[in-house]
C-alpha cells in the first residue's frame, strides 16, 4: 500500500500548521486546517498535481479556518467539522473582531465528523479521533499506515494546547492525549497545530504537561 504524499507549512495570520496530504496514486488529497493564505494552498495542490476531495478542521478557532470557504469555492471539496464545535463556528465573525484579524463570511460545514470514522484517499484511511478539551469538537486524524497523526492545538512538541478559550477544557484534554494520543504507535509522527513537529514516544517522556 503506497504512502501518502504531505506538505506542511505555516499560515498567518497565527502561524496555523496547513497541510496538505494526498495519494500519489489516485491523486486526491485532503487539506486540513487552511488558516489562510488560500492562493498559497490552491498553488501547493496544483503543485503536487492533486484534487482535494474534503477540507478537514481540527477544530473551529479562527486561525484554522480563515481560508476554508474560499478553498471550498474554487475546489468544490466538502468542508468537515466536528458538530460539537458549531457554537465556535457560528461565532468566528466574534473570535475575528477579538483578535483584531478580518472577517470574510464563512460557510458552514458540509459534513459533521464522528469518532473514528475513515476519509480514504485510495486504498489509504485517515481515521478521525475525537480528542476534546482544546475546544469540544476537536479532532485528531490519524493515517496509521504512515505512523502519522495531525492533531491540531491538543498537542503541542512539549507542552499541549490552551484550555483557557472558549469551550476549553483541561481535564479533557489531558484524557484526549492520554487516551487518543499516547496510545499511538511511539514513532508516530506528529504535526502540531503551531511550531514543530514531534512524536508520540517523544512527549510521553518528556512532555511538561501531560507524560507518561
Amino acid at each position: 500500500m503506497a504512502s501518502l504524499i504531505r506538505k506542511t507549512f505555516s499560515v498567518p495570520p497565527l502561524g496555523c500548521n496547513c497541510s496538505i496530504v494526498g495519494d500519489p496514486v489516485t491523486k486526491q488529497a485532503v487539506v486540513i486546517d487552511p488558516g489562510g493564505a488560500p492562493e498559497r494552498i490552491v498553488q501547493e495542490v496544483q503543485r503536487l498535481g492533486f484534487t482535494i476531495s474534503h477540507i478537514l478542521h481540527t477544530h473551529a478557532h479562527f486561525d484554522h479556518f480563515l481560508a476554508s470557504s474560499e478553498l471550498k469555492h474554487t475546489t468544490g471539496a466538502t468542508l468537515c467539522l466536528h458538530q460539537d464545535d458549531l457554537k465556535l463556528w457560528e461565532n468566528l465573525e466574534l473570535q475575528c473582531r477579538m483578535f483584531g484579524v478580518s472577517y470574510r463570511p464563512a460557510l458552514l460545514p458540509d459534513y459533521w465528523l464522528v469518532d473514528e470514522e475513515k476519509v480514504m484517499l485510495g486504498q489509504v484511511p485517515i481515521i478521525a479521533l475525537h480528542t476534546p478539551g482544546h475546544t469540544p469538537g476537536s479532532m485528531s486524524f490519524h493515517v496509521p499506515n504512515d505512523q502519522l497523526v495531525l492533531a491540531g492545538d491538543t498537542l503541542f512538541r512539549g507542552s499541549i494546547g490552551r484550555t483557557d478559550l472558549w469551550g476549553g477544557n483541561f481535564e479533557a484534554i489531558e484524557e484526549s492525549i492520554r487516551e487518543r494520543l499516547y496510545t499511538l504507535d511511539d514513532a508516530t509522527t506528529v504535526v502540531t497545530g503551531h511550531g514543530p513537529e514531534t512524536e508520540i514516544g517523544w512527549e510521553k517522556e518528556s512532555n511538561q504537561v501531560v507524560r507518561v
